[in-house]
C-alpha cells in the first residue's frame, strides 16, 4: 500500500489527547505492575533506602501496611527481598532454610492480615551469606550443585510458608528443575515458578544490595561466574527454553532498560509469560533525571514502562509501582 501525503497525515491520530489515547498501540496499567518490597526485622520501622529515593526496609507491621494499599490500588503481586541480620549471615546461608525466618513470617503475617494478592518470593542465598554470593562457596567459587541442593530446600520451605510464586534468582543451571521435582514431590504441583532466566551480570543492581545489605560482603567480587555475560543475547534464547522444558512457568528478564532488545527477542520466541525487572539502578537513574531535569517524575517513569510494553513484557517489576498505580487512578 502506498501511502502519500496529503491524503495521508500522521499528525490527524495526535491532534487531540482522545485520538491519541485511542490509537496508543500499547498501554500499562495496574495489572502490568508487581511491587517490590524489602523487609526487616523490628516493629515499627521504615528505614529509607538512601540510594533509592521513596524507597524503604520495612518492619513486617509496617509491610503490611504497604501491601493493603497496593492491594486496594489494583496492584496484582509483591515480591519479597529480606534484609537479613548481620548475625544471622553464614558461610552457607543457613538461615535460608530457618522455618521461621524472617520471609515465612512475613508470608504468615500478610495472609493473617487479609493481603490476597499474589506473594512472589526470591529463591537465592545472597541475602543469607557472609559472602554476598547466591550459592554454596568452595575455593573462592559457587558450587552449582551444593547450592542445587540448598534452593531446593529454600523452595520447599517457602512454599510450606504460603508463597504463591517461587522465584528462583541465582542463575545456577539446573536449578528449575530440581525445584519443580521438589515442589512435585510434596504436592505443591499448583505453586508458580518465576525463573529469572535471563540475569545479566550488571551494574545496575548497587542500589538494591545497598538495601539487602549484601554489597559490603561482596566487595570487589562479581558473579560473572553464574549470570549471564552483558555482550550476549542470543545465550538467552538457550537459558529461556532450558528453564521451560525443566518447568519454569514464567520468564524474567533483569535488567529492563538496557536489555529491550533481549526481551523483544524472548517474546517472538516463546508464548510464556514474560516479566521484566526495572532494577534498583534504573529506578534511581530516573529519579535522579527527574531532580536535575526539573521533569515530573511520573511522566519519565511511565515512558519507560511503556518501552517495557513495547517490547514485549506482559509485567514489570517496579519500585514506583504503588505511586504508578495511583497516578493512573
Amino acid at each position: 500500500m502506498h501511502q502519500k501525503f496529503p491524503a495521508t497525515r500522521l499528525r490527524r491520530n495526535r491532534i487531540a489527547s482522545w485520538a491519541i489515547s485511542l490509537s496508543a498501540e500499547h498501554t500499562v496499567t495496574t495489572h502490568d505492575l508487581v511491587l517490590p518490597l524489602f523487609v526487616q526485622d523490628g516493629n515499627n520501622l521504615k528505614t529509607p533506602i538512601q540510594s533509592m529515593p521513596g524507597c524503604y526496609v520495612y518492619s513486617i507491621d509496617q509491610l503490611i501496611i504497604v501491601a493493603l494499599e497496593a492491594q486496594q490500588c489494583g496492584i496484582q503481586a509483591i515480591a519479597l527481598f529480606p534484609k537479613v541480620a548481620q548475625h544471622l549471615k553464614s558461610e552457607s546461608g543457613d538461615e535460608a532454610l530457618n522455618k521461621d525466618n524472617l520471609i515465612c513470617r512475613a508470608i504468615k503475617a500478610m495472609k493473617d492480615a487479609g493481603v490476597m494478592m499474589g506473594i512472589i518470593v526470591d529463591i537465592a542465598l545472597d541475602p543469607y551469606t557472609t559472602h554476598g554470593h547466591d550459592g554454596v562457596l568452595v575455593n573462592d567459587l559457587i558450587d552449582n550443585d551444593k547450592t542445587l541442593d540448598r534452593l531446593a530446600e529454600q523452595a520447599s520451605l517457602l512454599a510450606h510458608a504460603g508463597a504463591d510464586v517461587l522465584a528462583p534468582s541465582d542463575m545456577m543451571d539446573g536449578r528449575i528443575g530440581m525445584i519443580r521435582s521438589r515442589l512435585e514431590s510434596e504436592r505443591h504441583q499448583d505453586i508458580i515458578l518465576l525463573s529469572y532466566a535471563v540475569k545479566y551480570a550488571s551494574k545496575f543492581y548497587g542500589p538494591f544490595r545497598d538495601a539487602i545489605g549484601s554489597q559490603s560482603h561482596l566487595g570487589t567480587k562479581d558473579k560473572t561466574t553464574y549470570q549471564m555475560h552483558i555482550a550476549n543475547s542470543k545465550e538467552a534464547i538457550t537459558e529461556v527454553a532450558l528453564d521451560l522444558q525443566e518447568g519454569a512457568d514464567w520468564i524474567m528478564v533483569k535488567p529492563g532498560m538496557p536489555y529491550l532488545d533481549v526481551i523483544h527477542l524472548i517474546s517472538l520466541n516463546f508464548q510464556a509469560p514474560l516479566f521484566a525487572y526495572q532494577v534498583s539502578g534504573e529506578y534511581s537513574m530516573i529519579h535522579h533525571l527527574a531532580q536535575t531535569t526539573q521533569q515530573p517524575f511520573m511522566d519519565l517513569m511511565y515512558e519507560a514502562l511503556i518501552g517495557f510494553k513495547r517490547a514485549g513484557a506482559q509485567a514489570i517489576f517496579c519500585y514506583a509501582a504503588l505511586e504508578v498505580a495511583k497516578s493512573l487512578g
